[in-house]
């Protein structure tokens, strides 16, 4: 395998860093794995987004999946100016765990 350098400025032989698209019509985020689709499913009212349901099936569970969905999810809302309601119990958690993400919250502080 050729080493990173050989493949140019910021190549990896890494794992491919999942693609997470966001689908608009639907009002979710969301990704294929090994056939399986994974979804992080919002409620748009005016600029506040209720993140409301993250469904990653057992089969590909336990890597990463959801916190990719969700972390995508975030960006996009501070990149669109959105407020965010974590209805969604690893949302929150998320939230929690990652408080760079929680000025996108109407929270003034972790819980």
């Amino acid at each position: 395998m050729p080493s990173p350098s050989a493949l140019g400025p910021g190549a990896s032989t890494g794992p491919t860093p999942r693609a997470v698209q966001h689908n608009e019509a639907a009002h979710r985020f969301e990704c294929t794995v090994e056939g399986h689709l994974c979804v992080l499913d919002y409620e748009l009212d005016g600029s506040t987004a209720a993140f409301v349901h993250t469904g990653v099936p057992t089969a590909v569970g336990g890597r990463g999946i959801a916190a990719d969905l969700v972390r995508t999810g975030l960006e996009t809302a501070r990149a669109r100016g959105w407020r965010v309601v974590p209805a969604c119990s690893y949302v929150a958690a998320f939230i929690r765990r990652h408080p760079q993400y929680l000025d996108l919250t109407h929270q003034t502080h972790q819980a």
